[in-house]
């Protein structure tokens, strides 16, 4: 390995110009800054070879690699003292193949989401992920993060989703996993590994997704409750009536939850009416809505938390679902005990919470330790996805790991022995 660090940024460029089979390097400009930090030098590829050529030069030249898709979750994870080479995936974009007879699809890691299934409801279907900033966030991304949407309660996660993957060694190995349908058994299961793994084993280059198709007609009941108590009942009283939501949220303070339904008019219709009902038997104000009606209640839900002019910290907590209505309280006590305001949505099924906190970053950083000293290892965790350099240096953002940290570190170490691809970004701090 030959470390040129120190080299001017300018020849860094140069240097890795020569190497490609096109001049895709430059040096790193105002725009590229990622949590206060200027890149070295940013590459933004056209082909997977270039990918290849990139983290080959990278790894023999000893930089390392901070991987950028639509940029709407570069801030998540630990803030780097030094970014030495973006490597930024937008001009990988594309529809490779929309195989829609078998309900999949291929798609470049550069790609919106909202332009993928732009493409995909020319035959009626979509990718049934519905993270926030669908319009920016890019299908790379979204899978290094395992991110997911209201819906996740119904279709799952990108994990659940993705059944192959082209994928960028450290080293500039070009590989690929699973298939092109869904009944595929090639092979390791790497796309389901690198799902969720923040950059730190390879590059997502593109990815293969199970579809599903667009429904005829879709409901939203909406439902205000005096208090967080009769959410979890209200839950567990749709699931007593064989309900089948595609969305089941909640939402607080004040107390709501969106309960979606999508299928044919008639089955939407009456599977809205029977939640309205059940709201009623558990104390709750419910109206059905559609249309435009509908889209504006989730784009105000969606903002309650991820608003693009927000600030604040956002936290991830994650419970299990019997311990949905205590683990409201405890949040909602430990914010007015630290004097900070709070709001919460998240998968009331699923036990999955987004927590947004504004105030002072010393009372920040006590509720979130508060948080994770009440969440017992292996039954839930709380990791800060969005917050300052600040809060950032006062507590770690992913929190206690588990027995499983040791065998996390072990495939870093095999796939990316010289920590070339966003070292400390992974979770755990791989």
């Amino acid at each position: 390995m030959t470390t040129i660090t120190s080299a001017s940024p300018a020849d860094a460029v140069a240097d890795l110009n020569s190497r490609l089979d096109a001049p895709v390097a430059r040096v790193a400009a105002h725009t590229d800054i990622i949590d206060g930090v200027l890149p070295r030098l940013v590459v933004e590829p056209a082909t997977p070879a270039q990918v290849s050529q990139t983290l080959a030069w990278a790894t023999e030249r000893g930089r390392t690699v901070i991987v950028r898709g639509g940029g709407t979750k570069i801030g998540w994870g630990p803030t780097s003292s030094s970014i030495e080479v973006l490597l930024s995936m937008s001009e990988l974009d594309g529809v490779e193949a929309h195989r829609h007879g078998d309900l999949t699809a291929t798609v470049q890691a550069g790609t919106t989401l909202s332009a993928l299934n732009a493409v995909l409801a020319e035959h009626r279907q979509w990718l049934a992920l519905d993270p926030p900033d669908e319009d920016s966030a890019t299908i790379g991304g979204i899978v290094a993060t395992n991110d997911s949407g209201p819906r996740r309660h119904w279709h799952g996660a990108p994990r659940d989703l993705i059944i192959g993957m082209t994928l960028v060694r450290a080293d500039g190995v070009i590989a690929h996993s699973g298939g092109i349908v869904v009944k595929n058994v090639a092979g390791y299961d790497l796309a389901r590994l690198l799902t969720g793994s923040f950059g730190s084993l390879g590059v997502i280059v593109n990815a293969t997704f199970k579809l599903a198709p667009l429904a005829e007609a879709s409901r939203t009941v909406v439902v205000d409750f005096p208090g967080t108590d009769q959410c979890a009942p209200y839950v567990a009283g749709l699931v007593a009536q064989a309900s089948m939501p595609t969305a089941l949220e909640l939402a607080a303070p004040p107390a709501r939850m969106l309960v979606r339904f999508e299928s044919v008019e008639t089955v939407a219709e009456q599977q809205a009416s029977h939640a309205v009902t059940i709201a009623g038997q558990h104390g709750g104000t419910a109206v059905v809505l559609t249309g435009d009606d509908e889209t504006c209640a989730w784009r105000a839900h969606d903002a309650r938390v991820f608003g693009a002019d927000q600030g604040g910290t956002i936290l991830k907590v994650v419970t299990m679902p019997a311990e949905l209505s205590s683990t409201l309280a405890r949040i909602g006590e430990e914010a007015q005990a630290n004097q900070l305001d709070y709001a919460v949505t998240g998968r009331a099924g699923l036990g999955v919470l987004h927590v947004l906190l504004t105030g002072g970053a010393a009372a920040r950083a006590s509720i979130i330790m508060a948080l994770r000293s009440r969440v017992p290892l292996g039954q839930g965790s709380v990791v800060v996805r969005r917050a300052d350099a600040e809060l950032k240096s006062l507590v770690g953002v992913w929190g206690p790991i588990g027995d499983g940290l040791p065998i996390m570190r072990e495939v870093k170490r095999r796939f990316d022995p010289t920590g070339t691809l966003g070292p400390g970004r992974g979770p755990g701090g791989l």
